[in-house]
């Protein structure tokens, strides 16, 4: 009886190991496939999936107005293409968005005499009379959101290594177009301060600050203001390039509610409504300076009492004496190449649950 006994105890102490063994041998496994798969902790609210980042960028501007090569939306001169520089700082909210403020300096520019295509009878050589020029130096602030195609479920240790996003905010800028003054007025009397580059909007180059009377096409014109409100949004991508540290390049257009990025929009004025500002009436008309035998003249005498010879269709007012167009707003694209840095984060050995 004592030797069954003994062999029945033995048999459960066999049995009871046997199933130990067998729970220890699955416990393992579990925890293979967790490894094996491990990407970071998984609590949604994880203080390690939101964070604060700061940033720099270099940036590059190009211009889309009343000056561009052709009147299409979509015309510019990619040989004016200008650079930029920005700081940023973002904050991550989760698996997908992050909301960034930042600030960027940059500069835009447009010709006439250098974008103008003359061989189009339609539209270039209209631009290449007007001969406008000008430089418009943007200080730039922005609030831009941006949502993730990729969610990140993990830390920021292990985020996604790229992802493409989308953005859009909104934005208040200052700018300040400036042109050379040129060698000398209309009437050939020269500027001591030729070439020297001046603010165009105390000018007032479309009328602004002249007394224009009822039936003048530009009647009603206003100072436009120096700073604007615009719209950025865009698209872009983010890699990884280590634990802390992230680089994107971004294409975004900035959509402005303003046509005077350019000091043009409207229409000619009379000359002789600036009286004796001979800098405001040379800024207002410049195709004086390419005139020659080979374009169409046209002579009046202006409020003034003075005689102006212009180019036919230029510097003279009328509703068909177009500087600008008031149908369309300006807009400048900003292409971006950003380096961030995620703060307070160091990289430190993950902690499985």
């Amino acid at each position: 009886m004592k030797v069954r006994y003994v062999l029945l105890v033995l048999a459960m102490i066999f049995l009871a190991e046997e199933a130990i063994a067998q729970m220890n041998r699955r416990a393992i496994k579990r925890n293979n496939k967790r490894i094996s798969s491990y990407r970071g902790r998984k609590s949604t609210f994880s203080k390690d999936k939101v964070y604060s980042m700061v940033g720099l960028s270099l940036n590059a501007l190009n211009y889309y107005g009343d000056l561009a090569p052709k009147p299409s939306r979509f015309s510019t001169d990619i040989s004016f293409t200008k650079p930029a520089v920005g700081l940023s700082f973002g904050h991550r909210f989760g698996p997908r968005y992050t909301l960034t403020a930042s600030f960027m300096y940059g500069a835009l520019k447009g010709s006439d005499a250098s974008s103008a295509d003359r061989g189009d009878e339609d539209n270039g050589i209209h631009r290449s009379n007007r001969n406008v020029s000008f430089r418009n130096r943007i200080k730039e602030l922005s609030v831009i959101a941006s949502i993730d195609l990729f969610e990140n479920q993990a830390t920021y240790i292990s985020r996604v290594s790229w992802t493409p996003y989308a953005f859009a905010g909104l934005s208040v800028f200052h700018h300040n177009p400036q042109a050379q003054v040129p060698v000398a007025d209309i009437f050939g009397v020269p500027f001591d301060n030729a070439g020297e580059w001046v603010d165009l909007q105390p000018l007032g180059t479309e009328g602004q600050n002249a007394d224009l009377v009822d039936g003048d096409v530009n009647k009603g014109i206003s100072p436009y203001k120096r700073i604007q409100f615009g719209i950025p949004f865009g698209i872009g991508a983010r890699f990884r390039l280590n634990h802390v540290i992230d680089v994107s390049g971004e294409i975004g257009f900035r959509y402005t509610f303003t046509d005077y990025l350019d000091d043009v929009s409207g229409n000619y004025v009379d000359l002789g409504v600036f009286g004796d500002d001979r800098l405001a009436q040379a800024m207002s008309y410049r195709g004086y300076e390419i005139a020659d035998a080979s374009v169409l003249t046209d002579s009046y005498v202006g409020r003034d009492g003075k005689t102006y010879t212009v180019i036919m269709g230029h510097g003279r007012e009328s509703k068909h004496n177009m500087r600008g167009s008031k149908s369309d707003k300006d807009i400048f694209m900003v292409t971006t190449i950003r380096v961030t840095y995620i703060l307070g984060k160091t990289f430190h050995r993950a902690k499985f649950r």
